[in-house]
């Protein structure tokens, strides 16, 4: 059994708490012991990583991913990509969120049907390197909704991004297909979105029937659905159909946060604001000037986002970071910038961000009990980072500042194994 002692370490165990001057004791996959001596002595053929005061904290969960995602412009370049190079992305993609402190992910939706079940299964039976991940379905949404792509001169519906059905029935076919392929959560598309004009952002277009269907093919095997609810009418029907993971709730009204406020145990909001952002100020390079996007609703919604994500912070509903990177704008890579704008806009404490990303990572991940913290018995699911995040929570999205990366007790980003101690970064 592989025996890991980090001594010298600012501990930051992702609970609230204040950190400490510590080390820390990783035995095969766990946390034997935490300790509130920066020395100790570990046992016979420990490796020793003197951390010289860097920070280890709990490995980040992203909240809202998308490995299948391409970085291209468009909801077409990213299904068209042929499955054999979209598994070889995959892979890729998976690889360079875990090297960047993302021990795990919630899949958000893939763009083919089992894409992000394939990958899963690979990380897990050791086949390639990646997060702790759950598996999404492909998005599923109604004819003229966000994700329809298909044309009137192509009959092929496959060649759509997202999934048609039309009524309950066709709802229930293809959920219980997803669900036979082994995903851990179904994806509605429950509203719009401004980045398709024909289906804005406050509009909704899933009736209750359909969203009753999936639910209930859901609960039957004991999986979990995640919507993407933009409109406040789309965020209450999430909540009265039971849905347990809501994409970016960016319109509120004060019945929406009432009910999130007393949802708040069992629901999880992931905003992904950093798409809204990076819409209204980063994409002109691909043909959507600052002006553009305030004229397609970009700058309505981001104003909107900002007060509902407030008031729900406010109320306690869990907020967590992470969203729709993968496009050409908003490029795998970036995501813990999020953690940024929590704390720029929506009034977060630096160490509210982080707990987004770490305690509430774990319960999102169905594991609370046992990851997200850095404690006795918890997976060893550990970063460890040159610098003080609670001081400049920037640096979570400088590669550089990442030192080491560990999951389930085996380093994926090895800290360098010199004689003398880190070097801090400048």
């Amino acid at each position: 059994m592989a025996t890991t002692l980090f001594t010298n370490v600012r501990v930051l165990d992702g609970s609230g708490t204040q950190p400490w001057l510590g080390s820390v004791l990783v035995e095969g996959n766990r946390i034997r012991q935490v300790g509130r001596s920066p020395t100790s002595v570990g046992p016979a053929g420990a490796t020793v990583i003197d951390g010289a005061g860097a920070t280890l904290m709990p490995g980040m969960c992203e909240a809202h991913t998308h490995f299948s995602w391409n970085d291209a412009a468009t909801l077409a370049g990213i299904q068209t990509m042929p499955l054999e190079e979209h598994v070889l992305w995959c892979a890729k993609v998976a690889r360079r969120y875990l090297e960047a402190g993302f021990t795990s992910c919630v899949g958000a939706a893939c763009a083919k049907p089992r894409l992000d079940v394939v990958i899963r299964n690979a990380i897990n039976s050791g086949q390639i390197p990646g997060p702790r991940y759950l598996a999404a379905s492909q998005e599923i949404t109604v004819p003229g909704g966000l994700g329809d792509e298909t044309l009137p001169h192509l009959p092929f519906p496959e060649f759509s991004f997202g999934v048609n059905v039309n009524g309950a029935e066709d709802m229930r076919k293809v959920v219980r297909m997803f669900l036979k392929y082994g995903v851990d959560s179904i994806k509605l598309n429950l509203s719009g979105d401004n980045f398709t004009p024909d289906s804005p952002a406050e509009t909704t277009w899933m009736t209750d029937a359909e969203v009753a269907a999936a639910m209930e093919e859901v609960k039957l095997r004991g999986k979990r659905c995640s919507v993407h609810a933009r409109s406040a009418a789309s965020v209450k029907q999430a909540l009265r159909h039971g849905c347990e993971v809501i994409y970016h709730a960016s319109f509120t009204d004060e019945e929406a946060l009432d009910m999130l406020e007393a949802a708040r145990d069992r629901v999880f909001v992931a905003p992904g604001i950093g798409i809204l952002y990076a819409m209204l100020n980063e994409a002109e390079p691909y043909g959507i000037t600052r002006a553009k996007a305030t004229q397609m609703g970009y700058q309505v919604e981001w104003d909107a986002a900002i007060e509902s994500l407030k008031a729900m912070h406010r109320r306690g509903v869990r907020i967590l970071f992470g969203g729709d990177y993968g496009f050409a704008f908003t490029p795998h890579g970036q995501n813990a910038r999020d953690l940024e704008f929590f704390v720029r806009h929506l009034g977060f404490t630096p160490m509210e961000a982080i707990r987004c990303a770490t305690q509430y990572g774990g319960q999102i991940m169905m594991r609370g009990h046992e990851l997200g913290v850095i404690k006795d018995g918890f997976l060893a699911d550990l970063l460890l980072v040159d610098g003080d995040p609670l001081a400049n929570i920037a640096i979570l999205r400088d590669p550089k500042r990442i030192l080491a990366v560990m999951k389930d007790g085996t380093f994926y980003k090895q800290p360098e194994m010199a004689a003398e101690p880190f070097r801090r970064a400048a």
